[in-house]
C-alpha cells in the first residue's frame, strides 16, 4: 500500500519553498500570533476572580492587552447608571422610612365620679352635717358604713334605741348620720323612727320594787314593764301556792285595753325576759304553743281568777 503522507508533506514543502520570503515570515507569524494571544487569554482568565458567566459573556480579545481606556469603558458599560431624578426619590423614600411620623396618644377620657362620690366629697360632708337638725331613734342595731356605695367598708354597729342626728341625704338604700358631730356613718334605711322605742333594761321610774329573793327573770319583767308603763304601781310576786312561791311568777295589776298592751308587750320581748307564758282576761298564751297564738280558757268564776284585773306572767 502506498504512504500518501509523505507526498503531502513533500509538496507541502514544495509550496511554500516556491513563495516569496518575506509572505513566508507572514504565513508563519499569523498562526503563532493567534496560538499566543489564546494562551494569554487562557492564562488571565485562569488567573481572575471572575465567573464562567463573565467569561462567556466578554467579548473576544485581540492582542495581548485592552488597555486602561478600553477597560475603563468596559466596566462603564456594565454598570447600571441612575440618573439624578431617580436618586433623589431614592434617598427622599430612604428618610421617609427612617423617620416615621410620631402619631401623638390621645388623652385619657376623665372617669366620671360616681353619685356616692359627689355626696362623699368634703364640701358637701361639711355642709350636710352643717344642716343637719333632724333627730331619730335606732329601732334594731344596725351596721354603720363609710359611704352609700354597695361596696363600702363596715365601720362598726349601733345599737337599738340610740338617738342620732339624721343629714337628710340617702342613696342606694341607706341614710345618713351624723357621727360624734364631726363626721357622718350609713345605715341601711327603714330602721329610724320618730319615736323612742323601748329597750329592756330602762329605768323604772316609779319607786316600785320586787323582793330580792325573786328570779332574775322576774327582775326583767318588772323593770321593763315599769319603764313601758310607769303608771302601773302594784306588783304581787311571792305568795304561798304554785309558781309564786318559788319566785318564778308575777302578777301585774292593770285592766281593760292598757292589760291587752302590758300583755302584748311581755308576749313580744318573751324571749329576752325568759317568759314561759302570759295569761290575761281569760285567754293564755304559751312558748310550747306559740303558734296557736291566743288560747280561750275555762271560767274559773271569778275576774281576779279569770285574770280580767290583772297580767300573770310565768317566768323560767
Amino acid at each position: 500500500m502506498a504512504d500518501h503522507r509523505h507526498k503531502r508533506d513533500t509538496n507541502a514543502r514544495r509550496l511554500l519553498g516556491a513563495l516569496p520570503t518575506r509572505l513566508k515570515a507572514t504565513t508563519l507569524a499569523a498562526p503563532l500570533a493567534v496560538v499566543a494571544t489564546a494562551g494569554i487569554v487562557s492564562f488571565g482568565v485562569l488567573g481572575a476572580d471572575v465567573t464562567p458567566a463573565d467569561v462567556a459573556g466578554a467579548a473576544p480579545v485581540v492582542g495581548d492587552s485592552l488597555g486602561p481606556a478600553a477597560e475603563a469603558a468596559s466596566v462603564a458599560e456594565r454598570t447600571p447608571t441612575l440618573s439624578r431624578g431617580t436618586a433623589a426619590r431614592s434617598d427622599a423614600v430612604q428618610g421617609r422610612e427612617a423617620a416615621a411620623p410620631v402619631v401623638p396618644a390621645e388623652p385619657a377620657t376623665p372617669t366620671k365620679p360616681t353619685k356616692a362620690e359627689l355626696l362623699m366629697r368634703a364640701p358637701a360632708v361639711k355642709a350636710a352635717i352643717k344642716d343637719a337638725e333632724t333627730e331619730l331613734w335606732t329601732t334594731e342595731a344596725l351596721n354603720l358604713w363609710a359611704n352609700p356605695s354597695e361596696d363600702a367598708r363596715q365601720l362598726g354597729e349601733i345599737a337599738p334605741g340610740e338617738q342620732v342626728t339624721v343629714t337628710g341625704r340617702s342613696l342606694n338604700g341607706r341614710e345618713e348620720i351624723v357621727w360624734k358631730g364631726e363626721d357622718v356613718r350609713w345605715v341601711t334605711a327603714g330602721y329610724l323612727s320618730e319615736e323612742e322605742p323601748f329597750t329592756l333594761g330602762g329605768d323604772c321610774t316609779n319607786g316600785t320594787t320586787v323582793p330580792a329573793g325573786v328570779s332574775e327573770n322576774i327582775k326583767k319583767v318588772h323593770a321593763a314593764v315599769c319603764a313601758e308603763f310607769p303608771e302601773i304601781t302594784t306588783y304581787g310576786t311571792f305568795r304561798g301556792d304554785g309558781e309564786h312561791a318559788q319566785g318564778i311568777a308575777v302578777d301585774i295589776m292593770v285592766s281593760g285595753d292598757r292589760g291587752w298592751e302590758v300583755a302584748e308587750f311581755v308576749r313580744k320581748y318573751y324571749a329576752d325576759l325568759g317568759v314561759s307564758y302570759v295569761i290575761y282576761s281569760q285567754n293564755i298564751w304559751s312558748v310550747q304553743r306559740s303558734g296557736e297564738g291566743w288560747r280561750g280558757m275555762e271560767d274559773r268564776g271569778s275576774t281576779t281568777a279569770n285574770h280580767y284585773d290583772h297580767v300573770h306572767v310565768t317566768t323560767y
